[in-house]
């Protein structure tokens, strides 16, 4: 995998300069390193290693070192990184002082949360759990989990951006809401830990993103769609083109992971995403215009006469106010940093 485009890099710590202090001569646990969320703050954290000359060690969990090293021998040669091998749900607590967990291991394939739905929940909820032992253990001072906006369940009509104080849920009976309700449980685990100890436990409830790492070969729509601009294929919208979806850049989600991991409020969870809403029909004509290919956005069904469009966008108030976040990088500038960065690697076929 080639390295995060510099520029990206360089928005990151502008906006996280002040905030990196407090790593200053500590160790930080990162779970989901090789993911692609985990690869982004893996890079921006070596990035301001070495910009601000910062004595910082963090140990990354990965089942598989071989693979990490030949995905990103730049991550895994870094004086900073150090991999260890171990699942998540069982790993051996490693030695030595640790001062912040990130928490970004997940399963968060479609195709598992269908097939396996067990492995799906004993993924997120004992990874969780025993992650959450070892920083308790430890005597760690911050956590940060990696939610999900799955945890709301269904979005009303009725509610356009829905907000952290919602409290519906997934309907617990439909096992294709496996993936949902596991991350509930992970939140209520880290309020308990929060409570019983002095760990500050901090909830990033993550909703729809875009930039390198993500995969084009998923679940992922946006994804599939540049893929397809990339290969010059017609784009091919399943559905009838009706959801609303949000897109948030990853270097924009980074910093404002970092920046809830360091002064988010323990315990209050921050939706993370871009309120600016697009619908799937929408997104795919936009994919096209910015990669500047003359393809055909191919819709498969006709939207049904007064059925509700189908919605998955945030809030982000709690975000802005507390933490004076921004949305800093607009969805065609996000869509081209992407199509770009990934130009340089095997694109997958459908």
């Amino acid at each position: 995998m080639p390295k995060l485009p510099v520029d990206d890099l360089e928005h990151i710590l502008v906006h996280t300069r002040d905030l990196w202090t407090e790593l200053d001569n500590q160790r930080i646990f990162i779970t989901g390193g090789t993911g692609f969320f985990g690869c982004w703050l893996l890079e921006s954290l070596v990035f301001a290693i070495d910009r601000l000359n910062l004595n910082t060690q963090a140990i990354v969990l990965t089942r598989d070192i071989a693979t990490f090293q030949r995905k990103s021998p730049h991550l895994a040669k870094h004086p900073g990184i150090t991999l260890y091998q171990g699942d998540v749900r069982n790993f051996v607590f490693p030695d030595g002082e640790f001062s912040h967990v990130i928490h970004a291991a997940t399963a968060a394939s479609a195709s598992l949360n269908s097939t396996d739905p067990l492995l799906m929940i004993d993924t997120i909820v004992a990874g969780t759990r025993h992650t959450l032992e070892f920083a308790k253990q430890k005597g760690m001072k911050k956590f940060l989990l990696t939610s999900s906006g799955a945890i709301y369940g269904k979005q009303p009509p009725e509610i356009f951006h829905i907000s952290e104080d919602y409290v519906g849920a997934p309907d617990p009976l439909n096992p294709t809401n496996a993936y949902g309700e596991a991350k509930r449980l992970a939140e209520l685990l880290c309020a308990i830990a929060s409570h019983n100890s002095e760990l500050e436990t901090k909830i990033a409830r993550c909703f729809a993103f875009v930039g390198p790492h993500l995969p084009l070969d998923t679940h992922f729509a946006i994804g599939n769609f540049i893929r397809d601009g990339i290969q010059g294929s017609p784009i091919h919208i399943r559905g009838d083109g009706t959801p609303y979806r949000s897109y948030l850049y990853a270097a924009d989600l980074t910093i404002w992971l970092w920046t809830i991991l360091f002064k988010g409020k323990s315990c209050q969870p921050y939706n993370v995403g871009s309120d600016i809403a697009i619908t799937i029909g929408e997104l795919g004509k936009l994919i096209t215009e910015v990669i500047g290919s003359e393809l055909d956005v191919i819709i498969d069904q006709q939207p049904i006469p007064g059925k509700a469009a189908e919605q998955y966008i945030p809030s982000i108030q709690t975000a802005l106010l507390d933490l004076q976040l921004q949305v800093y990088i607009d969805l065609p500038t996000g869509i081209k940093k992407t199509a770009d960065w990934c130009c340089n690697l095997p694109i997958p076929s459908k």
